[in-house]
């Protein structure tokens, strides 16, 4: 039986595999014709974590509410593929997924559903797993749809699944830019470590942002950014930025039981607060730098080849 180790490093070199036919790929006629910079380009980030159950979509949602309050326009893209919850949170039951855009039954913009605070957002569905089997004319169609998203949306969150899975690796390596999201459970933090290991083997000049959620105060919070922070520079020469924290609260279950956001239904609880703040430091985040030739369709477009 293979050990962790034996198991991270198949898994890496899987995806060096793909990366090989991913850059001969982005020369490719079909590339050069569908992925090109438009007037706008949304800021695409992949929110992910080692392991489930640290409330990685709860931090998604609420995260996306509190952007827009700030006068972004936002789409969450539920990209869980085994456990997409997005529309529960919200309490909406989405009439379409994408697999209805893939087989030309809908526009991506009939497909978009109304959250709260003017948040938007797209159930996957099986449309996600459809991916490996679209042909030429169907990506190219597809691309140009999910272009549309560019001018809707300043930010676009894809919430995915948890843990080290192939599809999930495959949302992190099209992103851009990756939150993580562990809590003070050693089991989530080792999980947490080992994602930004698999990652760091890539490409190291991904930029990840550490949350900490479920903090029981600031100081549990510092401690675990601040050792992984360190561990990940001196052991993998990758420098993950700090994000913050979310407080452990107990009116965050008692949201999620009446189907609404927590900065929403308890906004002047301590943990609608953290999200508050975590929101206007990813707003005004030194760290990134605006690609004028990034968009949701290259995001497609690289997913699309991380699957096969």
């Amino acid at each position: 039986m293979k050990d962790q180790a034996g198991n991270l490093r198949d898994i890496v070199d899987k995806i060096n595999n793909k990366n090989r036919i991913l850059y001969s790929y982005e020369d490719s006629d079909l590339h050069k014709n569908f992925v090109k910079p438009t007037s706008k380009n949304a800021r695409v980030i992949t929110v992910t974590s080692g392991k489930g159950g640290v409330g990685k979509t709860n931090i998604t949602i609420n995260l996306a509410i509190k952007l827009a309050k700030q006068g972004l326009k936002v789409i969450i893209i539920d990209a869980d593929l085994g456990l997409s919850n997005i529309d529960i949170v919200f309490g909406v039951i989405p009439k379409y997924n994408l697999s209805d855009v893939i087989n030309y039954r809908k526009g991506i913009l009939d497909i978009l559903e109304e959250g709260p605070s003017g948040v938007r957002f797209i159930s996957g569905g099986s449309g996600l797993q459809d991916l490996v089997k679209l042909d030429k004319n169907q990506l190219a169609r597809l691309l140009i749809e999910l272009g549309k998203l560019d001018e809707e949306a300043d930010i676009i969150l894809i919430d995915t699944g948890a843990g080290l899975s192939d599809q999930v690796l495959s949302f992190i390596y099209a992103a851009k830019e990756v939150i993580l999201v562990t809590t003070a459970e050693p089991t989530a933090i080792t999980d947490a470590y080992a994602l930004i290991k698999i990652i760091a083997k890539k490409d190291k000049s991904k930029e990840i942002k550490l949350l900490v959620n479920k903090a029981e105060n600031s100081i549990e919070a510092d401690n675990i950014l601040n050792k992984l922070h360190d561990a990940c520079l001196k052991f993998l020469g990758v420098s993950i930025r700090k994000l913050g924290y979310v407080s452990n609260d107990s009116n965050i279950p008692k949201a999620v039981k009446i189907q609404q956001p927590f900065v929403i239904s308890f906004e002047k609880t301590e943990a609608a607060n953290d999200i508050s703040v975590i929101a206007a430091a990813l707003i005004d985040n030194t760290d990134y730098k605006q690609d004028n030739g990034y968009g949701i369709r290259l995001f497609v477009n690289k997913l699309k080849w991380f699957f096969n």
